[in-house]
């Protein structure tokens, strides 16, 4: 007998399918099909429906983000509503030498926003991970689903409704001071305390915010594979060490990603919370660059120191974000985009 020769792992043979139909034989033998690159005009004509619900979003966000960054113009001017861009006076860098000359306003607030900013990374980003890890330990789906649902409300409440429910309760005549004086003890300022301050907006941002957060982290922890930690439970790995040597890093490219761009928005720490609590305790405390852009701009008429302003705070996220994606990949992760 004659012995069939068995064709080599990587070698190309023809099929009966036709010309341009050549397959690729892999080191299993068994034959697999070469895909066709296709063209940028079929691909265009493949995906039209997904391009074409995609263009109102692609739109908006051309119109307002992109187009508009035309206007940092204001920022080497002396821009006046009533002139237009073209015909208010150049001033150059004028306006920056305004920001970095010492005024004690804008260092006020450059102040404020870096302690704002330094509170939130440490407690409100951490805080949707933990709560995410508590809400995956729960056995049942259904107690877990009504957990979550109470969570993400606040997440829908305007801030005027979030900074109103916090007077209720924290206010001088709210529910805590009243309880204190219905109990013979001496009620306690928060609201209008400004050594306070900073733990309020922080609280109210965890209250508001760290529900509706944890989405995608039970998306990823939904993700990760189950035999995992039944291999880890049978090898003697307690609760813990299943959390720190499986959980944590199966969550960390999301965490990553998500700290990236938290450090490119980090700059902007909320200006409609802060603005509805300036009254009760003064510029000192709560006046940030977002706020200070306000009463500079808008109240003030400057509209050129605070377009300078805007600028900075844009180029130093954006610095931020380049930074903190090349130390990402300094560490073997993904980030933000690909090196």
């Amino acid at each position: 007998m004659t012995a069939v020769e068995e064709p080599r792992a990587g070698t190309l043979r023809s099929s009966s399918a036709g010309p341009g139909s050549r397959s690729r034989t892999p080191n299993d033998g068994s034959p697999q099909p070469v895909r066709r690159r296709q063209s940028w005009w079929q691909r265009l004509v493949r995906d039209r429906a997904v391009l074409l619900l995609a263009l109102p979003g692609m739109a908006v966000i051309i119109v307002f983000q992109y187009l508009a960054l035309g206007g940092n113009v204001i920022a080497f001017q002396d821009y006046q509503p009533y002139l237009g861009i073209e015909r208010s006076l150049w001033v150059g860098f004028e306006n920056f030498q305004i920001l970095f000359s010492g005024d004690p306003e804008f260092l006020s607030a450059l102040r404020n926003t870096l302690v704002i900013t330094l509170l939130q990374t440490v407690f409100v980003f951490p805080a949707p991970i933990i709560l995410a890890l508590l809400l995956h330990s729960l056995v049942s789906n259904r107690v877990r689903q009504i957990v979550q649902s109470v969570l993400y409300l606040p997440h829908f409440l305007s801030w005027v409704i979030v900074v109103a429910v916090f007077q209720q309760v924290l206010g001088g005549a709210g529910l805590l001071n009243n309880f204190l004086r219905s109990h013979g003890w001496e009620p306690i300022d928060i609201i209008g305390n400004s050594d306070a301050f900073y733990a309020l907006i922080t609280s109210q941002v965890i209250w508001k915010d760290t529900g509706w957060a944890t989405i995608l982290f039970l998306a990823v922890l939904a993700g990760i594979d189950k035999s995992l930690y039944e291999a880890s439970a049978v090898d003697g790995a307690s609760r813990w060490r299943q959390t720190w040597h499986i959980t944590l890093p199966g969550m960390r490219p999301i965490i990553i990603m998500l700290l990236i761009l938290k450090l490119g928005d980090s700059l902007s720490v909320g200006f409609e919370q802060l603005i509805l609590q300036q009254q009760a305790v003064g510029l000192g405390v709560s006046d940030v660059l977002d706020t200070y852009v306000y009463n500079q701009g808008v109240l003030g008429g400057f509209w050129g120191v605070a377009a300078a302003v805007g600028l900075v705070k844009g180029l130093i996220g954006l610095a931020l974000v380049l930074v903190a994606n090349k130390t990402a990949h300094a560490f073997g992760e993904e980030g933000v985009y690909r090196a």
